[in-house]
């Protein structure tokens, strides 16, 4: 799963699982260009997924510092927690723009470069939360749930031109921004304890795993895989274990 001399573009690059697929990327010889409003390791450009001309003018500086783009990971989102009673349209608007649009928006910009790549893909993260019903998840399963539909409507449109979109589908995983939902909880080490135990495997998934994922669906070893979810959750998608 050799990546050298394919350039990326990860955004929200600089923090969780944008991070650590930053790190995998580059130690597999990738150059990575790291779009986020926060620094990361790496050739960071400041950018905001909200704002499609932030994205084009980070997709093209990318472009004329390493002469293209060939990977793109959507990796840039937000939280909410609430029911349906419990998030105001100002709320909806916000995460729905960031989570989904912002995705729309930075294929958008990034597609002129890839249409010239030998090795074109596109990954967006969608989550658990699209395909099992999760309390106080509903605005956040909408917005993951609509990242499904986007990538298989994407393939559908770009595999004629040679250009694969997947998405992955992480479980519960333990980053910096799970930390500061469960922080705002009134037992913090209670309630990880429970998210761990959802899980079949008893655990969180390591932002570094949901990386691994990644780079094997941006690699050539994945040349045949496009319009798929790859769900790294610890098999609770899957598993329905006795308790």
């Amino acid at each position: 799963m050799e990546l050298n001399g394919f350039v990326a573009a990860i955004t929200g690059g600089g923090s969780g699982i944008g991070a650590a697929t930053a790190r995998r990327l580059s130690l597999a010889g990738a150059k990575v260009g790291i779009l986020d409003l926060n620094p990361g390791a790496g050739h960071f450009i400041k950018c905001d997924v909200s704002d499609g001309a932030s994205l084009d003018a980070a997709m093209s500086e990318l472009a004329d510092t390493y002469g293209g783009i060939d990977l793109l990971i959507n990796s840039a989102g937000i939280s909410s927690v609430g029911t349906v009673e419990e998030n105001d349209d100002a709320e909806w608007a916000r995460v729905l723009d960031v989570n989904v649009t912002g995705i729309a928006r930075a294929s958008r910009a990034a597609l002129p470069y890839l249409r010239r790549s030998r090795n074109p893909v596109i990954v967006n993260l969608s989550s658990i939360a699209a395909s099992a019903g999760l309390l106080k998840r509903a605005l956040y399963s909408a917005s993951k749930g609509a990242v499904h539909a986007l990538t298989l409507s994407m393939a559908a449109d770009l595999v004629g031109e040679g250009i694969r979109v997947c998405c992955v589908a992480p479980g519960t995983v333990d980053t910096p921004w799970v930390g500061r939902l469960l922080a705002r909880t009134e037992d913090p080490a209670g309630e990880k304890a429970r998210l761990a135990a959802r899980q079949p495997t008893g655990r969180l998934v390591s932002a570094d795993e949901v990386a691994a994922a990644i780079q094997y669906l941006v690699s050539p070893a994945s040349g045949a895989t496009t319009g798929m979810s790859l769900a790294v959750d610890g098999g609770m998608s899957g598993l329905r274990l006795p308790r």
